[in-house]
């Protein structure tokens, strides 16, 4: 590459490189994803095709990856892919790595979207976009409580969306009443409300739903207890 005496301007730039020896964990989140699903009219509280769009750019992510990621942990509009401890990819530059995971994300994401979404082309004033950060854990211990929060994570979110939105919708409530209503209640509450007041046993909703979408390094989509195959999932990690 030519020399010029405008190069120096490079000593400017800074490399952030993640700990060695470190398992990493980049983690895509929708940008006002609430504006987004609005105006493409999502249904409440989960729209399967959504879901099913999410899972499939994070499968083509994992696969492209396969070498460093070990698993894909994904809930609504949000994917962490969990990176071998072990990993050199982009010789572990913060920078590079998230910016390439939330871009390849990004892409397959609207790639895929007449797939999923055949009645509704995406408008170049609401086209989806997501945030990305990098973090690096220690040991496998820390890995396993990082995917046990998500999961339970996901299992508090759906339930009070699942309550709620069955209170609006079906029994008529406004949405400052249901909120009122699951003001202060515990998770076996908001279970009761949902079987006595709307008629619908949780336990018969679908597992996508409840347990959010593990990809693996094969890209198979598995609706799995995380807490309960923790350490299954990380075997030989």
């Amino acid at each position: 590459m030519a020399k010029s005496r405008f190069e120096y301007v490079k000593e400017f730039e800074r490399r952030d490189v993640l700990l060695p020896q470190c398992y990493i964990v980049v983690r895509i989140d929708g940008k006002k994803f609430h504006e987004f699903s609005r105006f493409y009219e999502f249904e409440k509280p989960n729209d399967i095709r959504a879901l099913r769009l999410m899972n499939a750019a994070a499968k083509n992510v994992v696969l492209h990856y396969r070498n460093d990621v070990i698993v894909a942990y994904g809930e609504s509009d949000e994917y962490s892919f969990i990176l071998r401890r072990d990993t050199t990819l982009y010789n572990r530059r913060q920078d590079k790595i998230a910016s390439l995971f939330v871009s390849l994300f990004t892409s397959q994401y609207v790639a895929l979207w007449p797939k999923f979404f055949t009645n509704r082309e995406l408008d170049l004033k609401h086209l989806p976009f997501f945030d990305a950060r990098c973090v690096a854990y220690p040991n496998l211990a820390i890995i396993k409580d990082y995917l046990s929060w998500r999961f339970v994570d996901t299992h508090i979110n759906n339930l009070y969306n699942t309550v709620f939105w069955q209170l609006v919708q079906k029994c008529g409530l406004t949405t400052q009443q249901a909120e009122n209503r699951l003001s202060g209640t515990l998770s076996n509450e908001k279970q009761e409300i949902l079987f006595t007041e709307c008629g619908i046993n949780y336990n018969n909703e679908p597992e996508m739903f409840k347990k959010g979408t593990m990809v693996t390094r094969k890209g198979e989509f598995l609706h799995i207890d995380v807490i309960k195959e923790i350490d299954r999932i990380f075997e030989g990690y």
